[in-house]
C-alpha cells in the first residue's frame, strides 16, 4: 500500500487551524476515495486495530452516521456515546469523560458539543489521541466545509472565478463560519445574504460582501448554499415570523432565477422545507446537489480518519494518481 502524505497536525479542530496544504491533501484523497466508492471498490481496513469514539453531546443524524460509516469502512472499532446514555447525566465533566475513555486507549475522539471551543479544550487536555471537531457551538464544523468544497469541486473542478452565496442564519451557523474560511482561502468569491439580525460582526473583518436582499445578492452566483434556521440557538426575536422569513429569504423559483442559469443549490441539512427552501428546489434534479453533499461527507471523513490515524492509503496504488 502506498504511504499517505501526512497532515501538519494530529487533530482536525477547525478550518482556521488547517494550512492550505492540509486542505488540498484532504480533498485530493477524499476525491479519490469518492471515486473508488462510486466504482464499487472495497476500501482497505487500514484502521482495523484502532478504536474511534464518537462523543456526540448534540443530536445528529448525518454527521454521526457519516463518521460511523467512515470508521467502519476502514475496519475500526467504533463506540458512540450520547449524553442521555453517559455519565454526563450524573454530573461528569467533559474532560473527565474523555480522560476515562482515553485510559481505555481510544485512538481518536470525534466530538460534537454545544459549547464553542469544546474540542480544542479536549485536544489540549487529553494527550495521546487525535480529535476531530464534528461541530462545536457556533464556532466551526470543519468536515462539513470540506465536504461542501469537495461537492463543489466535483461539479466545477476549481474555485477560482466561482461566486458562492451563503444564505440564511449566518449568525448561529458554524457551517457558515467554516465555509467562509475555507472557500475564501481556496479562491472563491463569497456573498452573504441574510437579515441584518442574522449577520455576525466578524463578517466585516473578512471583507465579505453582505446583502439583505436575496434577488440582489444572488446575481451572478454559481453556487447557492442555504442554511438551516437554528431556532434552538436563538435567544430573542431575530425575525417577525417564519412565514415572513420564507417570503424574503427562503429560496424559491423566483429568487433562484436571479442566479446564473446553471447555479447549483446546497444545504447542510436538516432542511426546513417551506422556510429555508421550497420542496421543488430541494428536490430539483437539475439544480440540487444536496444528496451529493451527504455522499461526499463519507469520503471526506474516511480521508480525515485515514490521514490522522494511519500512514497507509485505504485505496489501491493504481487508484491514486497525481
Amino acid at each position: 500500500m502506498r504511504k499517505l502524505e501526512k497532515l501538519s497536525q494530529p487533530h482536525l479542530l477547525g478550518i482556521a487551524h488547517l494550512k492550505i496544504e492540509d486542505v488540498h491533501i484532504i480533498l485530493n484523497l477524499a476525491d479519490k476515495i469518492a471515486t473508488a466508492i462510486r466504482d464499487g471498490k472495497v476500501l482497505k481496513p487500514i484502521l482495523q486495530n484502532k478504536t474511534i469514539v464518537n462523543l456526540f453531546y448534540e443530536n445528529s443524524t448525518r454527521t454521526r452516521a457519516s463518521f460511523e460509516l467512515a470508521a467502519k469502512k476502514l475496519g475500526a472499532n467504533v463506540i458512540t456515546i450520547s449524553p442521555s446514555g453517559s455519565s454526563v447525566k450524573k454530573g461528569e465533566t467533559l474532560i473527565d469523560t474523555a480522560m476515562t475513555l482515553q485510559a481505555m486507549h481510544a485512538d481518536c475522539f470525534i466530538v460534537r458539543h454545544d459549547e464553542s471551543g469544546a474540542t480544542d479544550l479536549l485536544a489540549d487536555k487529553v494527550t495521546g489521541s487525535s480529535f476531530i471537531n464534528a461541530g462545536d457551538g457556533m464556532h466551526e464544523h470543519p468536515t462539513q466545509a470540506l465536504l461542501d468544497a469537495l461537492t463543489i469541486l466535483y461539479h466545477r473542478r476549481q474555485f477560482t472565478g466561482l461566486t458562492i452565496a451563503i444564505c440564511g442564519d449566518i449568525l448561529h451557523s458554524r457551517v457558515a463560519r467554516s465555509n467562509i474560511l475555507l472557500l475564501q482561502g481556496l479562491g472563491a468569491r463569497i456573498k452573504l445574504i441574510a437579515p441584518t439580525t442574522l449577520i455576525p460582526p466578524y463578517c466585516e473583518r473578512f471583507g465579505i460582501e453582505i446583502y439583505h436582499d436575496m434577488r440582489e445578492g444572488l446575481k451572478d452566483c454559481d453556487i447557492v448554499m442555504m442554511l438551516r434556521l437554528q431556532l434552538e440557538r436563538m435567544q430573542g426575536i431575530f425575525m417577525p415570523s417564519l412565514r415572513e422569513y420564507y417570503h424574503f429569504f427562503g429560496l424559491d423559483d423566483d429568487k433562484i432565477s436571479y442566479a446564473k442559469e446553471d447555479a447549483l443549490i446546497m444545504h447542510p441539512g436538516p432542511m426546513n422545507r417551506g422556510i429555508e427552501i421550497s420542496s421543488t428546489l430541494a428536490d430539483s434534479i437539475d439544480r440540487s446537489i444536496i444528496t451529493e453533499q451527504v455522499e461526499m461527507g463519507v469520503a471526506v471523513r474516511i480521508a480525515a480518519l485515514a490521514l490522522l490515524l494511519s500512514d497507509q492509503s485505504p485505496i489501491d496504488n493504481n487508484e491514486i494518481t497525481s
